[in-house]
């Protein structure tokens, strides 16, 4: 590939610091990311709009991240007059009308968006194929997914289109895209990022915005650049002692870890998943940490259940609002049948059952924090099976009940940690025999992403992963 041959080989700070110092220039290493987007994506299906014409038109700037090439999700990270689909053919061609306040930090930051990536229709599904867009499929096996709901993304970051790209969670959309992938995706603290001004808050409080990444300091580096509350923000995340960027190369200490492989619902973990967590514990163990076996107990079933609807309702809250703002009315035909029936069962509960479920919620929310005053960190698997083929988890039912348990079976790990809105991540630190990540999922206290990204730097000297490639990818040259 003519250009820049060295791309790839290179973080977003790299890169920020090659231009910096004019070893590259800002329009060699864009040309660089726009050529492999170019290349690898039709066979990826990770960008569904292209934006080279307006990122080649962005000024240079002294941001910390100025001239690094960036993606945004479909899904959130709104851009004033580009279209904002949410994967959904009904949205297909609306356009935002304002900039979020995450894109207005991205870009003062100097990231330079290339486009937007691919996600399941409104973020319903833990993997990416979306009717209106086709799936996005995984740069280490394309019959197998990506992962969701920001699985345009992941995939892009795998593929070395861009060192990172924007992301969102709600119950695992950076971890299980991560994990599947082979990235670094670190889910951020309950109001940590600002929703402005779309939102104040999304799916009660569960939703929250980051990146996914192939290294650790880039993940601390554009959360630097995006924190903090916006006016008017109902709530916010206590700020850190000092940047996040700080934090990646400090000592994290001997922390108390707790580790389980098993399903807090009691549902098969797969054996690569098990193995996975078993091998990363031995890991912390010798690097020496306090490791030992124990899990939060709570009433994982009845969770399952209220985070379903809970989710529901207020996926449909949010694209009720995108439909006012667009001035169109909701039509069955536009939206996928799982997504059209979510719909007519959030329509169908009553404000007051609402509110008791979101109580509820948070009753159990505090059956699980009380076990992080004993440790500062439980191990998990991110995913209780290795990335599943395209096709398994299908959002062409309206059996939403079906679907469900498709959903819990592959995905148990994540989602209580959206409730409670503690900071996790899923790390990259195992690959099973068939060549596929399998992540590690580590979750921390409420507000301290500081120790996540300590430890997280301290298993990437461990066992690094950055060289990693997937097929296609050159490695290192």
């Amino acid at each position: 590939m003519a250009g820049f041959e060295g791309y790839e080989d290179h973080d977003g700070l790299a890169l920020r610091e090659l231009i910096r110092t004019r070893e590259v220039t800002r329009e060699e290493v864009l040309e660089a990311a726009i050529a492999r987007i170019e290349a690898r994506n039709p066979a990826v299906g990770a960008v569904i709009t292209p934006l080279f014409d307006q990122a080649r038109r962005q000024p240079p700037g002294d941001g910390p991240l100025d001239g690094v090439p960036f993606l945004l999700k479909d899904l959130g990270g709104a851009q004033a007059g580009v279209r904002l689909t949410a994967g959904s053919r009904f949205f297909a061609d609306a356009a935002a009308p304002y900039d979020a306040v995450i894109t207005e930090r991205y870009r003062a930051a100097g990231l330079v968006v290339l486009g937007r990536t691919n996600t399941p229709e409104f973020g319903l599904a833990p993997t990416t194929e979306p009717a209106a867009f086709g799936p996005t499929r995984n740069p280490w096996d394309p019959g197998r997914t990506a992962g969701g709901s920001s699985g345009g993304s992941a995939a892009a970051v795998a593929a070395g289109m861009v060192p990172l790209a924007h992301a969102s969670d709600g119950g695992g959309s950076i971890r299980i895209p991560a994990s599947a992938s082979g990235l670094f995706g670190l889910k951020p603290t309950r109001g940590r990022n600002s929703l402005a001004p779309y939102a104040g808050e999304s799916i009660a409080g569960c939703s929250v915005e980051h990146v996914v990444s192939r290294s650790v300091r880039d993940s601390a580096a554009a959360l630097d650049a995006t924190a903090g509350p916006a006016p008017g923000d109902p709530y916010f995340a206590a700020p850190p002692a000092r940047p996040f960027l700080e934090e990646v190369g400090a000592a994290p200490g001997r922390l108390r870890i707790a580790f389980t492989a098993r399903a807090f619902r009691g549902t098969p973990v797969h054996e690569d998943c098990t193995g996975a967590v078993l091998d990363t514990a031995k890991l912390l163990l010798d690097l020496g940490h306090h490791v030992e076996e124990a899990a939060p107990t709570f009433d994982a079933e009845a969770l399952d259940l209220i985070f379903m609807t809970i989710f529901a309702v207020g996926a449909t809250g949010n694209i009720e609002l995108r439909a006012r703002l667009a001035g169109r009315e909701l039509d069955p035909s536009g939206f996928e049948p799982l997504t059209w029936r979510m719909i007519e069962r959030a329509r169908e509960v009553r404000g007051p059952d609402f509110v008791g479920m979101v109580n509820r919620m948070h009753a159990i929310a505090r059956q699980i924090a009380p076990f992080f005053e004993t440790y500062d960190v439980l191990l998990t698997p991110s995913l209780a099976e290795p990335p599943v083929p395209l096709g398994t988890i299908d959002m062409g039912t309206d059996d939403v009940d079906a679907y469900s348990h498709l959903i819990w079976s592959f995905t148990p790990f994540t989602y209580p940690f959206n409730v409670t809105g503690q900071p996790a991540m899923s790390v990259p630190l195992s690959w099973n025999g068939a060549g596929l990540p399998i992540g590690s999922h580590l979750v921390g206290r409420y507000g301290d992403e500081a120790t996540l990204f300590r430890l997280a730097a301290q298993l990437e000297e461990a066992r690094p992963w950055f060289d990693r490639r997937p097929p296609g990818v050159p490695a290192r040259g």
